[in-house]
Formats: structure tokens, sequence, C-alpha cells
């Protein structure tokens, strides 16, 4: 009686026997997929933003106007390797990491931007 019901069940014994065969490949296929959307949704950009915000850092010079990522805006007086020191007011001067910068408000030299007018 037990070799009958084997013989009845098929190959179940095997993986992937209930998709017709292609159960490995199926979830082969699937986790390529869903790597893919997660390299151009997610880990793609974020490099993209790294390589700006590294070029970013690398051109600093003196006289830029910055933002640190705490919202502290001020005009680059000093440039090491790691640390800047940046004038936030008249004889007012602090010195960060690099890597503090969030972004170049005004680079020296260019012309200052207008501010908004009110209608």
């Amino acid at each position: 009686m037990i070799s009958t019901a084997y013989a009845m069940g098929g190959n179940q014994g095997t993986p992937g026997a209930a998709a017709g065969g292609f159960g490995d490949w199926s979830f082969i296929i699937m986790m390529v997929v869903i790597f893919g959307i997660f390299y151009f949704l997610m880990i793609r950009p974020q490099q993209k933003k790294q390589k700006e915000l590294k070029a970013l850092l690398d051109n600093l010079a003196y006289g830029d106007t910055v933002m640190t990522t705490g919202g502290i805006h001020g005009k680059i007086s000093g440039l090491a390797e790691a640390v800047i020191t940046l004038e936030i007011a008249d004889k007012v001067r602090i010195k960060i990491a690099r890597s503090a910068i969030g972004a170049v408000i005004q680079k020296a030299g260019s012309p200052a931007p207008s501010p908004a007018t009110k209608p």
C-alpha cells in the first residue's frame, strides 16, 4: 500500500517539482530583479550624491560662504586638510571638520545673490 502511494505521488522529493521544474530558476531571476530595483532606486543615487559631496568638499576655497550640516552660515577664513575655519561674525571664528560642510552658498568672487522681492 505504501509503495502505491509513492508511485502516485510523482516526483515530490525534488525541489521545484511543484513549479514544473523552473522553481530554482524563477527564484534566481526574482532575486536578480529585486537586486536591480534596489540598485537603481537606492544604491546608485546614494553613490552619486556621495561623489557630488566629495567634489564640493575638494573645491572649497578661501572666501566661500558655506553652510554647515548643523545650519551655521559663515565665510571660510582658513583651510586645512581636515579642519576648516569659518568666520561667522566679525572677529568670531570657529573650527569645524571639513566633512561638516553641507552646502556652498556663494563661491568667492561671484556676485552676491539678489534678495527676493516680496509682492
